[in-house]
């Protein structure tokens, strides 16, 4: 399934991409792999909110949560930054649906790993909440794009929310 996702999001890469211009959208794609590093790091083993599970070929292989993420990080998040980021219209009404197709792109495939039971939840995360992150996330990535240190401040201040509702513990500063 991991190969399956990897070719998808290549494909796609490929097709709408702006893959020539890769720099320019640099900073932003880092901005991306810091906030899931950053979730891997400090809740992934000790207070995860979720978790991939491989399953099949990938589990017989010895594919874990770290190899799913990893692969992630390294395809579909430079992928989508290439694609989302240079196709962004201009006018406010495409913007919204060019954003509103994104989200659905991401909890599509959300829902078909839950029905593959490639992912599953935990410590009261559940598909709500990944459609309120994913609407936050890709507005703060086009942000990004344009007003990094805004999206810092905007960023921290979501996070401290999220940590303050799912009560996370301290312990998982290691």
């Amino acid at each position: 399934m991991n190969a399956i996702y990897a070719l998808v999001w290549f494909v796609a890469l490929w097709k709408w991409g702006d893959w020539k211009n890769w720099e320019k959208y640099y900073p932003t794609i880092l901005f991306f792999f810091l906030g899931d590093l950053l979730y891997q790091y400090f809740l992934s083993d000790l207070y995860p909110m979720w978790k991939y599970n491989p399953q099949g070929v990938d589990e017989n292989i010895g594919l874990t949560h770290t190899h799913v993420f990893i692969s992630i990080m390294l395809i579909k998040y430079p992928a989508t930054i290439l694609i989302y980021l240079s196709k962004f219209p201009s006018k406010r009404l495409k913007q919204l649906g060019w954003i509103l197709l994104w989200l659905l792109i991401y909890l599509v495939n959300e829902l078909g790993d839950r029905s593959l039971h490639l992912i599953t939840y935990h410590n009261g995360w559940g598909f709500s909440w990944s459609i309120l992150f994913n609407i936050v996330m890709f507005s703060l990535l086009k942000l990004h794009f344009h007003r990094p240190i805004l999206t810092w401040l905007f960023s921290i201040v979501f996070i401290i929310l999220l940590w303050n509702i799912f009560d996370v513990p301290t312990s998982v500063f290691r």
